[in-house]
């Protein structure tokens, strides 16, 4: 049984071939070896937990311990093709900052991140009080690592304000496979609950149009 998780597949269809890469906040390393290996992609991460870098040398990833919050300042501009932030803006102490050394640091950054405008969030909040759970928000208020969290209408805003282009966006929900989505339709702020987006500054010669959707099949068939 194939359990890739589908915001990976997602982020794999927007990355090229054979690109330097960046995977902040990589965990185990899960994304950068599918990276790797379906991409060809020259990888390297930036891992604040200590057992997350162990789980990432054990299998032969080029990971280094780090804080997004510190360490992105050290690396040289234009180091990467991409960074990559998956899940990990909310939990950064200044995220304004974070995602403008993303695209200091690379060419372009893919960000994922849970939507706290959901209808299943706010439908919670609305019925119990309490600070609601979903799939993408699955810890209690009081042992969750997300201290920023945000709608989608939030995170364009602040794209608008640091003038980042947004190239492409996808919004899962529900366990189902991603899909493209226009994340200025104010409905996407209420269906998505997540979104993965692939960021430029302006000026950037557009990337290539990313690959269509494939089956999770057809990416493992080989």
């Amino acid at each position: 049984m194939n359990t890739t998780r589908e915001d990976f597949l997602e982020i794999l269809r927007l990355v090229r071939p054979g690109s330097r890469v960046l995977d902040i906040g990589c965990g185990e390393g899960a994304l950068l070896e599918m990276m790797a290996r379906e991409k060809n992609v020259d990888g390297r991460g930036l891992e604040i937990s200590p057992d997350g870098v162990s789980a990432c040398l054990a299998r032969g990833l080029a990971v280094v311990q780090g804080d997004a919050d510190r360490d992105l300042a050290d690396y040289p501009s234009r180091a990467f093709d991409y960074a990559i932030l998956s899940q990990t803006l909310q939990t950064v102490r200044e995220p304004r900052r974070v995602l403008s050394e993303l695209l200091r640091i690379a060419e372009r950054a893919v960000v994922s991140l849970p939507n706290f405008g959901y209808w299943r969030v706010r439908l919670g909040l609305l019925a119990t009080g309490r600070m609601p759970m979903t799939g993408a928000l699955s810890e209690p208020w009081w042992s969750t690592p997300n201290i920023h969290l945000c709608t989608l209408r939030d995170f364009t805003i602040l794209c608008d304000e640091l003038e980042v282009r947004i190239e492409d966006s996808a919004a899962l929900a529900d366990g189902r496979k991603a899909r493209r989505m226009d994340p200025s339709r104010g409905i996407e702020n209420w269906r998505a609950e997540h979104a993965i987006f692939l960021l430029s500054r302006p000026g950037a010669a557009l990337a290539p149009e990313p690959a269509a959707h494939q089956p999770a099949a057809d990416l493992f068939a080989n």
